[in-house]
């Protein structure tokens, strides 16, 4: 259950910082004084972001496969990144939450509460009827 987007991380020398953008999300930008800075500050611009357009019901992009030199992969939190799971699992599976709600014997709110960035805090046990549900392997990397 993981979420990964590809951020170009790139040295600029006028500023002295390495500046950040995700080509799969337009005017989602951070910097770092460092890389590592910058890679922490993607993260979190990232997290952000998609909070930010999940929560207005907007549509999430799926990450693109891009590779290079510049291109590091940027994991959201998971306080982010299981709700968008979810929602993005559910929708490829055209189910409604009422429909995912049934099939793991919970009421309607309690699903809800799963694709709540923030407000999700599924059990291990949870996640593996998910993914189930969702024909989906559960494989957490707690690294």
């Amino acid at each position: 259950m993981k979420i990964k987007y590809p951020a170009k991380i790139k040295y600029s020398a006028s500023d002295d910082s390495y500046l950040v953008e995700f080509p799969d999300l337009p005017g989602c930008l951070t910097e770092g004084s460092n890389l590592e800075e910058a890679k922490i500050n993607a993260a979190e611009a990232l997290t952000g972001y998609l909070a930010s357009i999940f929560e207005r019901n907007l549509k999430i992009p799926e990450p693109s496969i891009l590779k290079g030199r510049n291109i590091f992969q940027v994991e959201p939190e998971r306080k982010v990144s299981i709700p968008i799971y979810l929602k993005m699992q559910r929708d490829t599976k055209k189910l409604s939450q009422s429909d995912v709600a049934k099939v793991l014997g919970i009421s309607y709110q309690a699903y809800q509460r799963l694709e709540k960035p923030g407000r999700s805090n599924p059990t291990l046990k949870t996640l593996e009827r998910l993914a189930k549900v969702f024909g989906q392997e559960l494989y957490l990397d707690f690294a």
